[in-house]
């Protein structure tokens, strides 16, 4: 967004040219706003352009380009609603003019505000105001001058750029420290016992099969002792072998367990904004295969690694000891393949990355249908579901074959140098032989050797590939583990003692995102009192409701409890004194009494009974197969909407909690099974701070107080009777419902569906 050495240089390509705006000599840009609707929300492209002395703007309302001189009492005003951004030119007299865009400018708008001010302030003091520093494209934060990578999207993503992920393992590893410790001696002393037979090759050749073909006689006691220490090398090297192999793999198990186990455990301390953005697929191919993966890498691959690595060492170690000039021309091939590997590694990494997120596409596409495979086929979409899995299966396919090609060019050209490199030792041994520097049992201890050396080679070359797998899939666990949580638990949390219920809110402000939800909200609510939510949808119902269970903290303001701001407070222990009713009732596959207890899972049968009868629950559970003890399905859906929603209120009930937070409860129900639930929920409420986001006007006549929203704001609070009489919003809302949706003599309802379902 700032201007360069040419004035429009900083603007998109395709407004230059004939779309460029028609700039002064000398006049150049300082900010810009790219524009999506007009006036009517209809989609159309439109731009605004910030100079120094004047602002610009183009749009399908009005064709061609308008322009504003910049002057005293102008300012550029921005408000955004329901995903809609409005920035309003206005004077000291009257607007101006008015654009829209959608949220996706958001963030630009604000600059271009921002630019405006300075400008116009630099304008009174007679000169002209810097421009404001370039943005991220990705998350618009100022990029450091003469910079083009933004330190908040990099100290994101730290794995990517602080280097390779495998070795932040190593935190997992130090647990077992001893142990690889143990596996590395192991290591290394079975790596030498394979390096003994080629070495007794020598004495057995120059000492007894040369000597015989001279026409001495075999001296078969000196074979023996030869034949007998090979034997020796070969079962000492298995007993090692087999030892490490199964240490290291029982340390590399525990590795990839508790790795697994961490992520998931700290993937649960996140807060529903990180959810909100995540895919549920692309979670579990992280925390399941990614883990499985590294594992895999850990207790095969590494070790493989390893021996690899010591192999090349020590028998470039013995190489040397034999004869230095031939050991060298062993190695010729060594710096090639170590090129090769470093040119070959990143393309890899980046490559097997891409694997993986196109293997979580996949996850996803089967996360989506397979729970929600009722409406696949209620609207008969199975071709078209069928079609999205073989596009995101083909992208993947695509994506693996770009690594195939880099790494079927990769193997064959290391098989080729060691082959190379084998041909020039014969050569340069045969020319050794033939001058008498060497033997011919130290040119077949060589050639021993050096196949060991170059299937080492080979063997470590390959290694590569799964070495950039694991690496891709650490980055991803990390990714995991290296996010905090936007509602963090207080280092030093107040101790909450008994809870009376009262909430005090002040001055709360929220945003999903860039869109505003909650403004300046004021409200307090007493002990036992119930308060009812009511508004459009979109209002901020939900929000508030989520704001008060803390599954998300206020942007600006405070809500407190018992006069304890509720971020001082521990969340586990904050929250156990909360019941939450969603909308949408959630059971985990179990028997009905296990989800009843979900949050007090020590409670005994009779407890359970006892909320399942307050619940009215306890009919329907009898008349099911086996009881308390049926199975509920997956998600409840061996269960219907309202049984499913009785359940969840039992489960509410069990935990006594003081503070009830009902969001639609009774949405999901018949009138005959919500008015059985009322009776329950009059009972449930009495003592209790409740706050209820209710859909039918019957639960909100019983609430001591109806709290209307609109826009993120209060406009108005009372009760049925008297907002009905004051025929303000909540009238407005009553008799839209009555005419719109009731039948004569049905209970009056009102539009609550609300918007931020988390």
């Amino acid at each position: 967004m700032t201007a360069a050495s040419h004035p429009l240089s900083s603007l998109p390509d395709a407004w230059r040219g004939q779309a460029a705006p028609p700039l002064a000599e000398g006049e150049t840009v300082c900010a810009w706003l790219e524009l999506d609707l007009d006036t009517e929300l209809r989609y159309a492209r439109g731009a605004l352009v910030l100079t120094e002395t004047r602002l610009l703007a183009a749009s399908a309302d009005a064709p061609g380009w308008r322009d504003w001189p910049l002057g005293e009492g102008m300012r550029l005003a921005l408000s955004d609603h329901a995903g809609v951004v409005a920035v309003e030119l206005v004077d000291a007299r009257a607007r101006l003019a008015l654009w829209r865009t959608t949220m996706a400018h958001h963030a630009g708008a604000v600059r271009l505000a921002d630019q405006f001010e300075r400008q116009l302030a630099a304008l009174a003091q007679g000169g002209v105001a810097a421009r404001l520093a370039p943005a991220c494209p990705r998350c618009h934060a100022p990029l450091p001058e003469g910079e083009q990578d933004c330190p908040a999207c990099e100290a994101e993503a730290p794995v990517e750029k602080r280097g390779w992920a495998l070795l932040r393992l190593r935190r997992f590893a130090r647990p077992y420290r001893g142990r690889l410790l143990l596996g590395f001696i192991l290591t290394v002393l079975s790596t030498a016992a394979t390096l003994v037979p080629p070495y007794l090759t020598m004495p057995l050749m120059d000492d007894v099969l040369i000597p015989f073909q001279n026409g001495k006689p075999i001296d078969y006691d000196l074979a023996a002792l030869y034949l007998s220490g090979l034997l020796g090398a070969a079962l000492v090297a298995w007993v090692l072998g087999w030892s490490r192999t199964y240490i290291l793999a029982w340390v590399s198990e525990r590795i990839g367990a508790d790795l697994r186990t961490s992520a998931y455990e700290h993937l649960q301390q996140l807060s529903l904004e990180y959810f909100g953005g995540k895919r549920t697929g692309d979670l579990m191919a992280r925390i399941g295969n990614e883990t499985d993966r590294i594992c895999v890498f850990l207790s095969l691959h590494l070790l493989d690694f390893a021996t690899d690595v010591l192999m090349i060492l020590m028998t470039a170690g013995i190489l040397v000891s034999i004869d230095p000039w031939l050991a060298l021309v062993t190695l010729l091939p060594l710096p090639f393949i170590a090129w090769l590997i470093h040119l070959v590694r990143d393309k890899l990494r980046h490559g097997f990355e891409k694997v993986d997120r196109n293997w979580a596409e996949i996850t996803n596409v089967l996360a989506d249908t397979i729970p929600g495979i009722r409406v696949v086929k209620a609207f008969a979409q199975e071709k078209r579901e069928v079609a999205r899995f073989r596009e995101a299966n083909n992208h993947n396919l695509a994506v693996n074959d770009k690594v195939n090609t880099t790494w079927s060019m990769f193997s064959p050209t290391v098989i080729l140098l060691t082959e190379v490199g084998l041909l020039v030792v014969w050569i340069f041994g045969i020319w050794q032989i033939a001058n008498h520097h060497i033997s011919v049992g130290v040119l077949a201890a060589f050639l021993a050797y050096i196949s060991r050396f170059y299937l080492r080679l080979d063997s470590m070359s390959r290694i590569v590939s799964v070495t950039q797998k694991a690496a891709a899939g650490a980055k991803r666990i990390f990714d995991i583990l290296d996010r905090v949580s936007s509602v963090p638990e207080p280092a030093h949390p107040v101790p909450l003692g008994r809870v009376e219920g009262r909430i005090q809110i002040r001055e709360a402000t929220f945003r999903y995102g860039t869109r505003a939800v909650l403004r300046g909200i004021d409200l307090d609510i007493q002990p036992g009192e119930m308060i009812g939510l009511v508004g459009h949808s979109g209002s901020g119902k939900s929000t508030l409701v989520n704001l008060i269970c803390r599954f998300y903290d206020v942007a600006q303001g405070s809500i407190k409890v018992d006069g304890v701001d509720i971020r001082a407070l521990s969340i586990p222990g904050y929250r156990r004194n909360i019941g939450v009713v969603l909308q949408e009732p959630f059971l985990f596959f179990g028997t009905v009494a296990e989800n009843i207890a979900y949050g007090k899972p020590e409670a005994t049968r009779e407890e359970i009974v006892a909320a399942a009868r307050a619940a009215h629950a306890h009919e329907f559970i009898l008349r099911l197969p086996h009881g308390y003890d049926s199975l509920v399905g997956e998600r409840g859906q061996a269960l219907s909407g309202g049984e499913r929603q009785r359940i969840s209120i039992a489960r509410a009930l069990l935990i006594d909690p003081r503070i009830l937070i009902l969001d639609e409860a009774t949405s999901s129900v018949d009138t005959s099974t919500e008015q059985e639930i009322q009776k329950a929920l009059d009972n449930l409420v009495r003592g209790r701070t409740t706050i209820a986001v209710a859909h039918r006007l019957s639960t909100l006549r019983r609430a001591d107080r109806l709290v209307v929203l609109d826009r993120g704001r209060i406009v108005e609070q009372g009760r049925h009777e008297d907002l009905i009489a004051k025929g303000g919003a909540y009238y407005r809302l009553h008799q839209a419902q009555t005419r719109q949706l009731d039948p004569p003599g049905s209970d009056s309802t009102w539009d609550g569906d609300d918007e931020e379902q988390a």
